[in-house]
């Protein structure tokens, strides 16, 4: 049970993801961020019966333009100036993690409400340079430690474990299948604020005949296209809100740990497995699992890390990012507002557990076990 300390989700909302340079590209991080800040509060107004007083706003972002992209989107979400703004870079884990840091603050005795998430958008970040000269992303470790790509990192990791080419492509073609058929079925409409035009995620295709005919990204190897997820402009916003408040996702536990630098891509395994610890859980008792797919091969490790079959309903339900997309420092905060819809929104029972977990650039692994209270 959650205790009486436990911070709960009490809204969660996400743009669409654009693939990057469509839908969404002529929208900035202020802007992507501000749609689902509004959106949560008018959520969280709904669920309390009152307007809401916000402490804080707390954005994850990888690739902005700086000049704090969280303190940008509260004013352009039409916030007070008197309300501050943060923004929190862990890589692929920075809008999960700056909801823990929105959780860990009211857990510290601040019981006020906070607004937290993530935002991206790779089509309006800046060209970085240095000396002049640019370059696609800043070192994810110093001199001295692999540093590898994070495409070329899936590809090792697939040679690591042995992770055959057709196992990728039936799990990319089951998270396109499984995508698909929740937006048949509406099961994105509630979470989504429209943006642009743009009503459900752009990425999610029906070309599963065509995966095993991609050639390889790296001579001689089993990572594809159909196989990588798409880089997507995007945001998703959840409002934390002091224990007993609800219904909602009370958060039990979380954790942050590292791993090794050259197989960064596992990293998701061990912070659930110490996030559910934390919690007094296992693998067998949680419900439902969001783990950002950045790639086939690297969900597929992760998987085989927690001992979870490649098919197991529980993970990804409505498809992950190899079919919704990857706007990096908002995809943590998706798996939130993924695990809202599925287990509150769907009417699961109080103490159904979740866990949102992403793997990170650098060797990092964060995690988030939550409960539904009612």
């Amino acid at each position: 049970m959650p205790s009486d300390r436990d911070p709960v989700i009490i809204a969660a909302r996400r743009t669409p993801i654009g693939t990057r340079g469509r839908a969404l590209a002529g929208l900035d991080v202020g802007a992507l961020g501000a749609a689902v800040i509004r959106a949560t509060l008018v959520d969280a107004a709904t669920a309390t019966g009152s307007p809401v007083t916000v402490a804080d706003v707390l954005l994850g972002n990888c690739m902005g333009p700086g000049g704090n992209p969280g303190r940008v989107a509260a004013l352009a979400a039409g916030l007070a100036p008197s309300v501050p703004g943060g923004t929190v870079d862990r890589q692929c884990g920075s809008g999960l993690a700056a909801v823990l840091d929105a959780v860990a603050a009211i857990r510290g005795g601040d019981d006020r409400m906070r607004v937290a998430g993530g935002v991206e958008s790779p089509s309006t970040a800046p060209v970085r340079s240095v000396g002049g000269v640019a370059y696609d992303r800043a070192p994810f470790a110093p001199s001295g430690f692999p540093d590898p790509d994070m495409t070329r990192a899936a590809e090792d990791l697939a040679a690591h474990d042995g992770i055959a080419r057709s196992r990728q492509d039936a799990h990319a073609a089951r998270s396109h299948a499984r995508a698909r058929a929740a937006r048949a079925a509406g099961r994105f409409e509630a979470e989504l604020v429209p943006l642009a035009g743009l009503r459900n995620d752009d990425a999610i295709g029906g070309a599963e005949p065509l995966l095993p005919r991609l050639p390889p990204l790296f001579p001689g190897g089993t990572v594809t296209a159909g196989t990588s997820t798409r880089i997507g402009d995007g945001a998703a916003a959840v409002v934390v809100a002091p224990a007993g408040t609800g219904p909602g996702l009370a958060v039990r536990a979380s954790a942050v740990v590292g791993c090794d630098p050259a197989l960064p891509g596992v990293g998701a395994a061990p912070g659930i497995h110490s996030a559910l610890q934390a919690a007094g859980a296992t693998v067998a008792d949680v419900a439902a699992f969001e783990i950002v797919e950045a790639f086939a091969a690297q969900s597929l490790a992760v998987l085989d890390r927690l001992g979870v079959a490649d098919d197991d309903p529980r993970v990804c339900a409505d498809g992950g990012a190899l079919a919704l997309g990857h706007p990096w420092g908002a995809s943590g905060a998706v798996a939130l507002v993924r695990l809202f819809s599925r287990l509150v929104r769907n009417g699961r029972p109080a103490g159904t557990l979740g866990v949102a977990a992403a793997s990170v650039g650098g060797g990092l692994g964060i995690a988030a076990v939550v409960e539904v209270v009612r």
